[in-house]
């Protein structure tokens, strides 16, 4: 595994939160998760976040993440960085997801704060430093108060930076100031998890991405970070801009972006299949607009 600057290891750049396929029935399907792994890392994905928010984690029991894990390691190999969602609202349940992800071939964790409990930052710092604990993987910390009820705030993201195992944040904080904070004073690893900041975080010293959009455009959110490496931020600002109106259609419609990334995953003829409830599917405009939108963005690219 690459490490930083620092000897911490990081788990990729451009990393895509992963849809999780399901079967017509809406059973777990294991051969689909592996022909779409293997696409979006041949076009251009470093790594894979399994059963995230986007993986719809919410509506799949552990046997079924645990399965996942396994199947897509086998199909993209020993050395593509798999991610595993493990955020729940209990810490001991927790646990018991990092360490079944570890068994199952998981290179890192995706931990959310618990959801609905609001625990104060105090208890927040315990519950990460516990999970960090009961395995040898590195952990990156899911800052999204919007969906969890909770911040975890930058000054206890700054304590957790001590930690050997808490190498990163996915950024879904909408708080560029706070962010630049923790980038500027430790060597954590930061990712935008809000596709419309991919280009602004990487600037200010974020890593990359863990994008929902990266399961329909990977190619194109990568060259964001590879024109922009270049020096070519002209070019990199072209495509950031470029994706803008897929985004919004994927992520900011009254739609989950789990919905849309599927009916547009469809629509490709790539593997997806149904959304479980209490999501719905998408109705015939939304997929329309949401075709119309990539046709429009693979045409300019």
């Amino acid at each position: 595994m690459a490490t930083t600057p620092l000897g911490r290891p990081v788990l990729g750049r451009a990393l895509c939160a992963m849809i999780t396929p399901f079967s017509p029935t809406g059973a777990l399907d294991l051969e689909g998760a592996q022909r779409l792994a293997v696409h979006l890392v041949t076009e251009g994905c470093d790594g894979l976040v399994l059963s995230g928010t986007t993986g719809e984690s919410p509506t799949t029991t552990d046997q079924e993440k645990a399965d996942l894990i396994r199947a897509v390691r086998a199909a993209v190999g020993p050395d593509v960085p798999l991610v595993a969602g493990v955020g729940t609202a209990d810490t001991r349940h927790t646990t018991e997801l990092s360490r079944a992800a570890e068994k199952a071939g998981a290179t890192g964790l995706l931990v959310a704060p618990p959801y609905y409990s609001r625990p104060p930052q105090e208890s927040l710092e315990a519950h990460f430093r516990e999970i960090a604990d009961a395995t040898a993987l590195p952990v990156l910390l899911y800052d999204i108060p919007a969906r969890t009820g909770v911040r975890i705030t930058p000054t206890t993201i700054l304590r957790l930076s001590d930690h050997p195992r808490i190498i990163g944040v996915k950024d879904c904080a909408y708080d560029l100031l706070g962010t630049q904070k923790v980038l500027s004073r430790t060597d954590l690893a930061y990712y935008a998890g809000c596709d419309e900041q991919i280009l602004a975080l990487y600037a200010v010293g974020a890593t990359g991405y863990i994008s929902t959009a990266a399961n329909v455009i990977p190619t194109q959110l990568r060259a964001i970070l590879t024109e922009f490496d270049a020096g070519n931020t002209g070019t990199a600002t072209h495509h950031q801009h470029a994706a803008l109106d897929l985004i919004d259609l994927l992520m900011a419609t009254p739609l989950p972006g789990t919905v849309t990334t599927k009916t547009l995953l469809t629509t490709l003829d790539l593997p997806a299949g149904p959304v479980r409830p209490p999501l719905q599917p998408a109705d015939e405009t939304a997929t329309r607009r949401l075709r119309e939108a990539y046709e429009r963005l693979v045409g300019r690219a």
